[in-house]
């Protein structure tokens, strides 16, 4: 196969390209994909990314992802309702008023409705701002182009919710791999980048437990290396927490509560500020009946030992509880109430 140069805008082969830069002429000027200069970069103003839900859900694909039942599209239904209304998501983070989309695949029309009762302050006006659907084209039908469509038609698409992308994916023809996941949902990623909105797709987590959360995603990891950010949520004996990892958002652990009255999420807060202050509650509760050991403490606790004594430590250094034996602690000036002696380290 014969190369002409002249396809690249330069004459005389090499010679006419080492001329061209020579001459001060760039690469992005000379090769048929744009490229940019690092200074070209660094004198560039580059806006922030924008937040459909601040500090959670930006501009681009999230993965909302968690176990059956654990409450997935109450919070997919409550952030769909926060951008459209203009209101608080989880209950504490102010949403800028947009235009949203939610996808609710696995609903009906019944469902929606009392859910939405549920979650929207009593005899308030619901948003038309927020369109909602119970059946759309799967994604290699159509469906990309509704959603195109649909932005299209309103004056400031903000956020797309698709709840689940078990009924949005094409059907499996053969065993996942990472590159026929990651081809599922590159497509959503593009679309969210082509548009400038945040697209949510809720996703279901494998039954297998992980040291990381995010990796409990089910499927192959094609599925979260294609999404901008990944948010797990999880159940564990101390309650619900929210991880989040992704290109615009950083690292968190949220503790998180449901009303089931409401159907709200709500933050409570860092999950490791919580719960150790859930476990400074159960120290001062477990001290109430008098002094304890470390021993006593951890079967009132529920605690791990070294977890235990490094709270003990702090919880004593500020005067919460007072160390009175080698491995005992109580209430500052409580007696032991039932006058007898505190079972210690040493005993």
């Amino acid at each position: 196969m014969n190369f002409d140069w002249n396809d690249l805008g330069v004459e005389d082969g090499p010679e006419g390209v080492r001329a061209a830069f020579d001459a001060g002429l760039t690469a992005a000027k000379r090769f048929r994909f744009a490229t940019f200069t690092a200074a070209e970069l660094q004198r560039m103003e580059l806006p922030p990314p924008k937040f459909a839900i601040e500090g959670y859900v930006a501009e681009g694909l999230t993965i909302l992802a968690g176990k059956p039942k654990i409450g997935k599209s109450w919070m997919a239904l409550d952030l769909a309702l926060a951008v459209a209304y203009g209101g608080r998501a989880l209950g504490v983070i102010p949403c800028e008023q947009g235009d949203v989309l939610y996808a609710a695949l696995e609903d009906n029309q019944r469902r929606l409705k009392r859910r939405i009762h549920q979650l929207m302050p009593p005899d308030s006006e619901w948003p038309n701002r927020l369109a909602l659907c119970t059946s759309i084209r799967r994604l290699d039908a159509g469906g990309i182009e509704d959603i195109r469509e649909w932005a299209g038609s309103v004056c400031n698409p903000r956020l797309v919710i698709i709840d689940t992308l078990a009924l949005f994916r094409p059907p499996r023809q053969r065993e996942p791999n990472y590159d026929s996941d990651y081809a599922v949902l590159s497509p959503l990623q593009n679309l969210a980048a082509e548009l400038g909105i945040a697209i949510v797709v809720v996703h279901h987590v494998r039954k297998l437990e992980s040291d990381d959360p995010l990796d409990t995603v089910s499927g192959t990891t094609g599925l979260t290396g294609a999404a901008d950010t990944v948010l797990v949520l999880n159940r564990d004996g101390q309650g619900v927490i929210l991880y989040g990892r992704g290109r615009d958002i950083d690292e968190i652990e949220t503790a998180m509560s449901f009303d089931k009255v409401t159907g709200q999420w709500s933050v409570l807060g860092a999950a490791t500020d919580v719960r150790r202050s859930d476990q400074r509650k159960a120290i001062l509760q477990a001290l109430q009946e008098g002094p304890m050991a470390v021993s006593d403490l951890i079967a009132a606790t529920g605690m791990v030992r070294n977890s235990l004594d490094q709270l003990l430590y702090k919880m004593a250094k500020s005067g919460e509880i007072m160390r009175v034996g080698r491995g005992a602690y109580s209430l500052p000036g409580t007696p032991d109430k039932n006058d007898k002696k505190i079972r210690t380290e040493a005993d």
